[in-house]
């Protein structure tokens, strides 16, 4: 594990990554979801991904490392992006999970990499329930009244619950950001993998971007927002077939 401290957005970052197989010639940069870090993406990706160099990065507020203020998706965009210069790599593939699928996206539409791997990636706002929408109404009557904080940890999302202040307002601002633009602007060549059995990120979801980016293969997979720890060799064996057909 290295650390390194990376000006972005007007703030300093101190940022945990790991470089693994240095010597390959093709890069991937391999980001996690929301609440998790670089250790469980390297634990399934590691050994399958064995013929690319890969940088694993623990993305502000997460794993070791910091965030001094609240961000949102296009802010974690440019923080990763200034990570790359700032350690002097350049990634020719980038892979994200849920959250870091959708900062992945973002920065595709500042740079042509080779490919986009997105898995249960986040991005497509679904209509609410009204379970959900009753529950956001009774909240913000009730955070108006006489010890409104107090109902506060019966209300929050199970994301952000556990969190502190500034991640808590990152969460808010990330969390119904609409990438289906960005997806349908898509020019890289792209691998979209989900879980059937998803909650976090619905497979209707998977759908969606796969339209919108009218381009690469849609698989689903037995599985749930974490399949990708059971499949990580089925992944490798298409990202090879897909990206890595000519080489």
């Amino acid at each position: 594990m290295a650390k390194t401290r990376v000006y972005s957005n007007g703030y300093f970052y101190n940022l945990s990554y790991e470089i693994i197989n240095p010597k390959c010639e093709k890069t991937i940069l391999i980001l996690h979801g929301w609440g998790a870090n670089k250790e469980l993406m390297k634990q399934a990706f590691e050994k399958p991904l064995n013929d690319f160099k890969q940088i694993y990065l623990d993305l502000p507020g997460f794993g070791n490392s910091s965030i001094d203020a609240p961000m949102d998706s296009y802010a974690y965009a440019k923080v990763v992006e200034d990570f790359l210069t700032t350690i002097e790599q350049k990634a020719d593939y980038l892979m994200g999970h849920s959250f870091g699928g959708k900062v992945a996206t973002i920065m595709c539409q500042n740079a042509n990499f080779q490919g986009l791997i997105l898995l249960s990636s986040a991005g497509v706002v679904l209509p609410k329930s009204f379970k959900v929408r009753f529950k956001i109404a009774l909240f913000k009557i009730l955070k108006n009244l006489p010890y409104g904080d107090f109902w506060r940890k019966f209300f929050i999302s199970k994301d952000a619950q556990g969190m502190s202040e500034v991640m808590y307002e990152t969460f808010k601002k990330v969390v119904n950001e609409n990438l289906e633009n960005e997806f349908q602007k898509l020019k890289n060549p792209i691998l979209i993998f989900w879980g059937n059995e998803d909650k976090a990120t619905p497979l209707k979801s998977g759908a969606i971007i796969h339209s919108l980016a009218q381009k690469g293969n849609f698989f689903a997979l037995d599985g749930d927002h974490f399949f990708f720890l059971k499949h990580a060799d089925f992944i490798n064996e298409k990202i090879h077939e897909e990206f890595l057909k000519n080489d």
